[in-house]
């Protein structure tokens, strides 16, 4: 249900939006274990890096494993993704399922690696072909020996998602409610995890 705008919440300069909304109860195992949950029923996410004179440049990218809070991509290494982290190796995940609005952010920082690396066979699967091509050559292929199959492996350092708790119909009711009589929309849950709390996730993982 809707609830009051406090004093304390103006004073204070903080969004009520969110802070009504923030899940600060659940146990980070358990707040953990929902987001790996969503991350993996997606698959395909934005990969957003950060480009001279632009901004944040986002892309569609699958993601071939996730590792914990961590996350594995296979990319051409002809691509402008990387001339961006050559000079910025922070990172954006985000992930949305539009049929709930539920949302996945992710920052973090890129380590790019190239196809010595013995997990990309370990990820790599027939279907990556189709974004490479083959030449003909017996070399540019499209195969994990591809000497421009590239692992990006993304380290979380912060991570939010929201969780709705209401139908199509609550949350229409709830917003209409909010609106007339001045109180504060609440359509879901919103959780952070920060440094400290990923890198435990990663210890157990």
């Amino acid at each position: 249900m809707p609830e009051e705008l406090k004093k304390s919440e103006i004073e204070s300069h903080s969004d009520p939006a969110v802070t009504k909304q923030l899940d600060t109860e659940t146990p980070k195992e358990e707040q953990f274990k929902k987001l790996y949950s969503l991350v993996d029923s997606k698959k395909i996410c934005l990969l957003s890096t950060n480009r001279d004179d632009i901004g944040p440049v986002g892309r569609s990218m699958a993601i071939q494993k996730r590792v914990g809070p961590d996350f594995l991509f296979l990319a051409n290494s002809h691509g402008q993704k990387f001339s961006d982290l050559e000079h910025d190796k922070t990172v954006q995940i985000t992930l949305q399922d539009s049929s709930n609005n539920d949302w996945v952010s992710i920052a973090g920082k890129a380590v790019t690696i190239s196809n010595t690396d013995p997990r990309i066979k370990d990820i790599w699967s027939n279907i990556v072909k189709a974004w490479f091509g083959d030449l003909g050559d017996g070399k540019h292929d499209g195969s994990a020996n591809d000497p421009r199959m590239t692992l990006i492996e993304v380290k979380s350092h912060y991570i939010a998602y929201w969780l709705h708790d209401v139908g199509t119909l609550g949350l229409l009711k709830e917003v209409a409610v909010a609106a007339v009589t001045g109180k504060i929309a609440k359509q879901g849950i919103m959780r952070e995890l920060f440094e400290s709390d990923i890198e435990m996730a990663r210890k157990s993982a």
